[in-house]
Parts: structure tokens; sequence; C-alpha cells
């Protein structure tokens, strides 16, 4: 048999690694620090691997791919400007910004690419298509690396998940990120919205929580 035939969706070996060096736990967002409200909504007695389906089919996962696909196809004023007002907390809002200004200080200070004052998933929007990467892979590895292993590493930090039980709910959740990623496809800045409620108000909640671990 011959090679496989590379297609639009492959990313070179560079592109490969310069996208998990970017989102890897190691890149200086800190992200570590964000629950997302999550450590709310486990208090609350959430069931945790619905919860992150749900944030990812109808909630700020969603969202988030559309806002990258479009800021990687040129929109990006638009896409900041949607991504900080559908910000459903002052804690969403600070996240998101906060993640994705230290995002673009990293990538000027270490990659020479000219880019600030965005949220993250428009930040990363941006500096994929100044790399050339193709878009699909690039949200399907965003997704995953925020609301799939980020967030189960905060529910292990809070003591509700076991070390082999956090890996097989990530393994499961990778299919939802790429089925996620997938059905943003065709979508544009008129297809954002949502309906994770509970997130929603979660993170509103963790705002008033007397003792908490995270920023959000």
């Amino acid at each position: 048999m011959g090679a496989p035939t590379a297609m639009p969706t492959d990313l070179s070996p560079i592109q490969l690694m310069t996208l998990t060096q970017w989102l890897s736990p190691a890149f200086p967002v800190g992200a570590f620090s964000y629950s997302h409200g999550l450590e709310f909504a486990l208090q609350d007695g959430i069931d945790l691997e619905s919860w992150l389906e749900d944030v990812l089919r109808h909630g700020a996962g969603w969202n988030d791919a559309i806002l990258l696909r479009a800021a990687y196809s040129g929109q990006v004023d638009d896409a900041d400007s949607l991504g900080r007002a559908m910000s459903p907390s002052a804690e969403r809002l600070q996240e998101t910004t906060l993640q994705g200004e230290a995002f673009c200080r990293t990538l000027r200070g270490a990659f020479q690419l000219e880019i600030e004052g965005l949220i993250y998933p428009v930040a990363l929007g941006v500096a994929a298509a100044h790399r050339e990467m193709p878009v699909a892979p690039v949200v399907t590895v965003y997704l995953h690396a925020f609301f799939a292993s980020n967030l189960v590493a905060c529910a292990q930090r809070l003591s509700a998940l076991g070390q082999t039980d956090a890996q097989a709910m990530i393994d499961r959740l990778g299919a939802v990120c790429a089925e996620a990623a997938a059905a943003s496809e065709d979508c544009d800045l008129d297809d954002l919205g949502g309906s994770a409620w509970g997130a929603d108000v979660a993170s509103m909640q963790h705002e008033t929580m007397g003792t908490r671990i995270f920023q959000t």
C-alpha cells in the first residue's frame, strides 16, 4: 500500500507540534486556575460528564468553536466583541479575557506574532490562521484541551474524580469534542447561542462562594 494522501484537514508535523505547545497545560495562559463554574456545580451535585457534554454541545464550547472559526476566517473584531457580549457572568468574561491576554502576550514574546487584546478562542483562531493551520483540527484540539482535559483536571483537584476515572472520562469526551467541532463546520456568527443554563448560572453563583480555590 502507498502512503496515505494528505487531506486539507491534516496538520503538518511542525504545525502539530506548535498547536500541541499552544494548548499544552504548560503554556502560560493560567488555565489551571479557572474551573468555568465547575467548582460550584460540583458542590451542587451535578453529574460531571453530562455537565461537560452539555457545555461542549450547547454552551461555551459550542460558541467558542464558532468564534474561533470566525476569527480564523478574518471576522476578528465581530467575533471578539460578540464573544465578550455573550459572556454570561463577570467571571466568565474575566476567564476568556485574561486567558486571551496571556495567550497573546506569549505569542508576541515567543513566536513574534503581533496579536493583542483578544479573547482566548478568537486569539487562537487568529494565530492558527497566521500559521496556516487547517482550522478543523485546531477547533477539535482546543475543545479537548480546555473543555475536556482542563476541566476534568479541575474536578480531580476538587477530589471529585480519581486519576484512572479521569483519564477514562477524557477519552470518552474526546468523541464529544470531535462531534461538536464537526457540527460547527458550516456555522457562522449568526449561529451563536446556547442552552447550557446550569453552567451559566453556576459561573454566576461561583462569584459569591465563601471558600473557593479557582478564579471562576
